[in-house]
């Protein structure tokens, strides 16, 4: 079937409807790798009672800010959504859906998104790949819409540091190095000239040659061997719970070298450690700091979500107290590292430290939280937290939206909604935005 696409959608699809005369004629139909007012020859894949799912057969009339993808894997591969756009025409892309998805599931009216533009290749600081062992290795990602691996040798999302070993990494595959390794995942420092390298292992009955532990000093050495940028390498076993994975809880001591790399930003040093959250965009760290905290100042803040204090070093700086809440063992260790003397660190959860009561009113409140945002009872706790301001730091324009509905039921006033563009060429979005009371 013939279609015209209407919009782009979050994750990455675009938006038509079947002509009444075809297959589920007047049903919305998502398919990927479009753009807007686009005329597609369309192969409906699936049709689902309220819509159908296709695949564009091919192009008859292109956007003029369609343009040719830079990487080789690109429609194979399920990293990328949006190599097919024009960088420009990308943050137009997600500053639309994300005014319209505030506007339409909060029911408030939002200001106009401010964009923030990122170098949209090389810039990834951490890359996180599946492996398959054995005779037959591959080193990669999941293809696109399914589980099913995809052998990449590089990608133009991730540093030049984390490219080359990837490359060193296919090199240790090929010699059966890696057969115990399940997932490796590659960080690097903000001058991509050290890397923490972190192994996630089989389970032991997985059966594959070496077991789950037997070669690992030898690719520790072979490791650092080929890439001597090799600050650390860290291990997480992993365990077969009823055929489902899941990390052990106990970390082995550091394979080799250090468990943490030290990250230098605008604001000050940080010690990410292995498992710890640290933002994964390399050329938007201090501008997204900056957002969040500049111009910022007065007697009480709270961070929330704090991770490995990424907003509550600045903000230290300018409250003269400040509480960083942290439920993760990992990050809240580098978040004690991280901060002044004088800052009370809390580890526990967000929900439980909301229900405790505020002794005094707190001057801003900055809530960075993961992708499932807040949620009804952390969200209604925050509501009436005895707070003025709230800056609101999300990846996930949905979830952020039902908050922010809750938030200003309680009084609470969209200020700004601010767009930066962590994540080119894929349609994740980061926004900030800032309320008042």
């Amino acid at each position: 079937m013939q279609l015209t696409i209407e919009k782009l959608i979050y994750g990455g699809d675009g938006l038509a409807h079947a002509p009444a005369a075809e297959q589920g004629g007047g049903k919305a139909v998502f398919l990927p790798f479009v753009l807007a007012g686009e005329r597609v020859q369309a192969q409906v894949l699936e049709e689902k009672p309220g819509f159908l799912r296709a695949l564009p057969a091919a192009i008859l009339e292109p956007s003029s800010t369609r343009t040719e993808p830079q990487c080789p894997y690109f429609g194979q591969c399920g990293g990328c959504h949006y190599q097919h756009a024009a960088y420009p025409h990308q943050l137009d892309i997600k500053a639309a859906i994300l005014h319209e998805t505030i506007q339409r599931i909060a029911r408030i009216e939002a200001p106009t998104v401010v964009a923030h533009a990122s170098p949209p290749w090389h810039y990834r600081n951490r890359t996180r790949l599946k492996i398959q062992g054995g005779d037959r290795f591959a080193l990669g990602y999941f293809r696109f819409a399914s589980h099913h691996l995809l052998p990449v040798e590089q990608c133009p999302l991730s540093s030049p540091l984390i490219n080359r070993a990837i490359a060193a990494a296919w090199e240790l595959g090929r010699a059966h190095l890696l057969d115990s390794v399940e997932e490796v995942e590659f960080f690097s420092n903000a001058t991509d000239d050290q890397l923490l390298v972190e192994l996630n292992l089989r389970p032991p009955a997985a059966g594959l040659r070496g077991g789950s532990s037997g070669r690992l000093p030898n690719l520790a050495q072979a490791l650092r061997q080929s890439l001597p940028e090799t600050a650390g390498i860290a291990v997480v076993e992993t365990a077969d719970k009823g055929g489902k994975r899941a990390r052990a809880p106990r970390r082995p001591p550091a394979l080799a070298g250090a468990q943490q790399l030290l990250y230098r930003t605008g604001s000050g040093d940080y010690r990410v450690s292995a498992g710890s959250f640290f933002q994964t965009n390399r050329h938007l760290i201090d501008d997204l700091v900056q957002l969040v905290t500049g111009g910022e100042c007065g007697e009480r803040a709270v961070d929330l979500y704090a991770g490995t204090g990424l907003f509550s070093l600045p903000l230290a700086q300018k409250f003269r107290q400040l509480t960083a809440v942290e439920s993760s063992p990992s990050s809240f260790g580098d978040l004690k590292r991280n901060v002044p003397v004088g800052v009370t660190a809390c580890r526990q959860r967000v929900e439980d430290f909301l229900k405790l009561p505020s002794p005094a009113a707190v001057d801003l409140v900055v809530v960075d939280p993961p992708r499932s945002g807040l949620g009804a009872e952390a969200a209604t706790s925050l509501s009436r937290f005895p707070s003025s301001r709230i800056t609101y730091v999300s990846c996930d324009p949905a979830t952020l939206a039902r908050d922010l509905k809750t938030l200003a039921a309680a009084g609470f006033r969209l200020q700004e909604v601010h767009l930066l563009d962590l994540f080119p060429q894929t349609f994740h979005l980061e926004s900030v935005t800032k309320l008042m009371r």
